[in-house]
Order: C-alpha cells, then structure tokens, then sequence
C-alpha cells in the first residue's frame, strides 16, 4: 500500500513537472524549446539556448580552436600540427540535437529522472570533434622520416673478390593512416581541451634481404670504365663522391634505382665541390660539375648486365669520355638516369675509382647461356656545325678579342645493341637515339671607351658573322681618348703647316728683299764700276791728251832742228 502511494505521489509530481495536461501541452507548442540547464557541448554552456542558437555557439568555439597546436609524439621525437592544419570541425547539428532530447525524449520516468540528476550534476555532451583525414596524413607523412628510425638493410660487402653477408638493423616508422585514426579518436572522445599531446602509432620496420636471398649474387654480369684523369682537382672529387655513393647498391628484383636521389643534393656540405658543367649550351661552374660521368659509366655497366632503363637522358652536348649516344646524364630536377632491376634475384652495384679510372661492376645471378654475347655500336646519322657567337663587353679595353669558348659540332646519333649466338649475329636492334647541339664558338671583344663610329662599324662586322671582318673591325675600334688625340695631332699638325708657310711666304719675302737689296747693291757696283770705267776712260783721255801734246810738242821741237 505504502508503495502504491509513493508510486502516485511521483507520477503527480511528473505530471505537475512536466506540465501534463491540455492547458500545459497548449502553452509549450506556443513556445520554441529549449535545452535544458546544465547542459554543455564540450566546453559551451548550451543550457537554456535554441536550436540556432546552440549551434552558432559551438560553430564559434571551433572556430576559435584554429590556433590549437597539438603535439604528435612519435619514436624519435615529436611535431607541432594546428587544428587548422588538421582541419578541425565539430558536427553542431548532431550535438545540439542530442542536447534537444535531454529532457524532452524517451518515457515519462526517464524524463523526470534525467531532469532530476540535471540538477545534481551537469551533463557534458560529445561535440563529434573530427579531423580532415587527407590533409592530416599529408602533414605527417612530410615529417614522417624524422619520427622514424630507418631499419638498416641485410647486406653485402666485398673482400678480397668475395662476398660477406652483413646483418642489418630493426628500424620503427610511423603509421600513418593509424595515426589519423587514433588523432581523430583522442578528439572524438571527450578531448576537453587541455591535454594535447597525442601518441602517433608506430610499427617495427624488418630490414629487407636475407642471407640466402643474397647468396644468390655471384656473377659479374655487367661491367664499364671511363677515364676521368684529365679532370681538374674539383671535378675528379666530385666523380669520386659520386661513385662512392653508389658503391654497395643492392637492387632487390622488381625495385627501381634513381641515381640522382642517390647522389644528390650536390652541395659543399654533401662532398661536392665547383666544377664544370653543361648548361643551355654553354660550360658553367656548378656544384657537382662531372657527376654525368658516374651516371654515364654506371648506364654503360647496367645495359650491358641487360637491367631495364627506365629513364635516361643524353647530354645537350657532346663529350669526351663516350662514343655519341653512349652518355647518360644528370640535371636539376628533369634530367635523371634510372633503372630497374628485372631479374628473378638481387643484384649488387660496386663503383670506385683508381688510376683516374671510373669503374663500375653489376653482379647478380647470371642465367643468359655462355654463348651469347652483347655489345653496342655508335652511329653519327648526321653532323652539325658549330657557330660563331659575338659578344662585345664595354668593360674590356677596346681591341682586345679572347675566345671564351671553344666550338664543337653537334650530330644526331644512336646506339645499337647487337646480339651474336656462337660469334653469330642474331639482332640488331635501335636501342636509344641522341640529339646533341653544337657547341658555339664563343668571341668577347672589348668596346670600354670606343667611339660611336667604330662601335657602328664592328656591329655591321657581327651581323655578317665573319671572323675575319670582325676581328678587322675590332683592331680599328677607337677609344673617345684616342679620337681626341688624333683630332689634337691633326690641330697641331695644321697648324705647323701654316707656321711652315707662314715661315716659307718670310722667307721667300726675305729672300725677295735680299734679292732685291742684292740687285741694288749689284746695281750700286755696277754703277760704281762704271763711274770708275769712266774715270778710268777719262784718265786714259786725259793721258792719252797728255801723251798725245807732249808728243806734238816733241814734234815741233824734232822739226825747229
């Protein structure tokens, strides 16, 4: 009995709770509900709030977990990803909606009840936290080798022409996708926003090879060497470098080998020194300058132990150290040499350097019958001659001509593979085809200071883009100076011309009045010679008189006897 009635006591207290009865029924349809006090969404306070409005207010607190940073620990240390980064978003609708139905669903009892603990103690609901899965995975794959502790591979080394089997290393990487899934479960669950630190899944890495597997390398099956010695001391480094980074390759059937992954980044701090290189058909002096004659002698070892070339470029020129067709080379990010390994078992690359000699041997199992053998044949198809490239430097001295580059002729070529049974030639098959530019012949000549006119005329020489008139016109290329100088000479010159002439025009006027003076004074002697012929005819007159009375008066003196 006693039951009985605490049983009706409590349904008329839920009855008067819940507002039961057609009058309250009538006024709550008139009013929008509402989630009941005491309710959050994480850490929003959402009691007492609509619909719209709850969710606005949680679509607000997300927005402000933007600048969150969570640390994610892996083996070796740990990263720093935003929410942002992660791409953080919270389901409102669903959480707001299960904040509606506290209260307002399920039996009478369990309302009242609920109700009833509401006001004991606050009820926290999932905010349905999760992650963009794609672009957090994306984010820890980028750093996903600095969490990790590589396993170091079962290996080989050589000694003494032989083989030694050297054990390799356990090594623990990241997990990536279950570590997005683990990520999104930490916030899934209840994170409350203060612990945000979260264990990345890791998993045991075991090294790759087993002692019989690479027992199995036992056979040269492809060998080449090219000659380096002429090289300058920072390009015969970098081929050293180089070879030493591919020494002790194992190619696990079906895997690839990208030699500018292997090699690179041709830095100082990566053994590489400045030497030089081809680039836009021009020699350069760039970190790593001959590390195509590694990835040529290497191509020439791999084709001939019948490894698939996956990709190989020819120089944009040619070289020295091979046949045309018979080069690979290596450039910035376009420009790679690779090759796979399409053998049922592993191979092994040795490379080193001696006596200025590259040499690279590929061992592996050899199953290609002792009587056939491969070689390769060169094939120029036709030649191309080089050009003559003029460049004129104004901070040269004007005249001087220096060939900065040699010429060299371009030609398209190919390379066969031949195939001879018992000395017999099976096939004979186009294996690549190479096209090489000419290499110009480059002619800086100095212009500092040279006059308007002489630059003219040697620009009129280089457009005809004949040496010889060009180097005509260079050596005729007039500095400003010397102009003036010229000009200077010719003022003087005209000048002692006219002081010549001058000096002429006196001095025939003084050899005129000399002349003149002399004929005056020739004229005054003559005269005086002929005042003196006159006085001497007037003495002789006059003595002649006087010898003519005296010789009458004689007479008359004879004729008085």
């Amino acid at each position: 009995m006693k039951k009985i009635t605490k049983l009706g006591m409590a349904a008329a207290v839920l009855f008067c709770v819940l507002g039961l009865g057609s009058h309250t029924q009538a006024a709550m349809a008139a009013e929008e509900t509402t989630i009941e006090n005491g309710i959050s969404i994480g850490n929003v306070n959402v009691g007492g709030m609509t619909e719209n409005q709850a969710i606005s207010a949680v679509e607000e607190y997300v927005d402000g977990l933007m600048d969150t940073t969570f640390t994610l620990r892996g083996e070796t240390g740990s990263i720093q990803m935003t929410a942002e980064d992660m791409g953080v978003t919270a389901d409102a609708d669903t959480a707001v909606q299960e904040a509606l139905a506290v209260g307002h669903a399920g039996s009478l009892i369990n309302r009242y009840k609920t109700l009833q603990d509401l006001k004991k103690k606050k009820l926290v609901l999932d905010m349905h936290l999760s992650v963009n899965k794609q672009a957090t995975a994306e984010k820890i794959y980028e750093s996903a080798d600095d969490l990790a502790v590589g396993a170091v591979d079962n290996g080989l080394k050589r000694v003494n022409g032989k083989f030694e089997f050297v054990k390799g290393k356990e090594g623990v990487e990241v997990d990536v996708v279950n570590s997005v899934y683990a990520i999104n479960d930490f916030l899934a669950q209840g994170w409350d926003g203060s612990n945000n630190e979260i264990d990345l899944v890791t998993k045991t890495v075991e090294p790759r090879g087993d002692e019989k597997e690479l027992a199995e390398i036992t056979d040269l099956i492809g060998s080449y060497t090219t000659n380096f010695a002429s090289s300058s001391a920072g390009r015969a480094k970098n081929v050293i470098t180089g070879v030493s980074k591919v020494d002790g390759t194992i190619l696990y059937p079906g895997e690839e080998f990208d030699l500018a992954k292997t090699v690179s980044p041709f830095t100082q701090e990566n053994g590489y020194e400045l030497a030089g290189a081809y680039q836009n058909g021009t020699v350069v002096e760039s970190f790593g300058g001959g590390i195509c004659q590694v990835a040529t002698t290497l191509y020439n070892a791999v084709i001939r132990a019948e490894l698939e070339i996956t990709m190989r470029f020819n120089h944009s020129m040619l070289v020295h150290y091979v046949e045309p067709s018979m080069d690979a080379a290596i450039a910035g990010n376009y420009k790679d040499l690779k090759f796979k390994n399409n053998l049922d078992a592993p191979v092994y690359i040795e490379g080193y350097c001696s006596g200025g000699i590259i040499y690279f041997n590929v061992y592996g199992k050899e199953t290609r019958p002792s009587n056939r053998e491969i070689s390769f044949e060169s094939e120029t198809v036709s030649k191309t001659d080089p050009k003559v490239q003029f460049t004129m430097d104004a901070s040269l001295t004007a005249g001087s001509v220096s060939v900065t580059q040699s010429g060299q002729s371009g030609c398209i070529a190919q390379l066969w593979k031949i195939v001879k049974v018992d000395g017999k030639q099976q096939s004979r098959d186009l294996f690549n085809k190479s096209n090489y530019q000419a290499t110009p012949k480059l002619i800086t000549i100095g212009t500092k200071d040279a006059t308007s006119e002489t630059i003219s005329a040697l620009k009129a020489a280089i457009a005809t883009g004949d040496e010889a008139k060009v180097r005509s016109a260079a050596a005729g290329l007039k500095t400003n100076e010397q102009e003036k100088e010229e000009e200077e000479e010719q003022k003087e010159d005209k000048e002692n011309d006219i002081d010549k002439k001058e000096d002429a025009d006196k001095n025939d006027t003084d050899k005129k009045e000399d002349s003149s003076k002399k004929d005056e004074n020739n004229k005054k002697e003559d005269t005086k010679k002929e005042d003196s012929k006159k006085q001497d005819t007037k003495k002789e007159t006059t003595s002649s008189t006087n010898t003519s009375t005296k010789k009458t008066q004689s007479s008359k003196k004879a004729n008085r006897k």
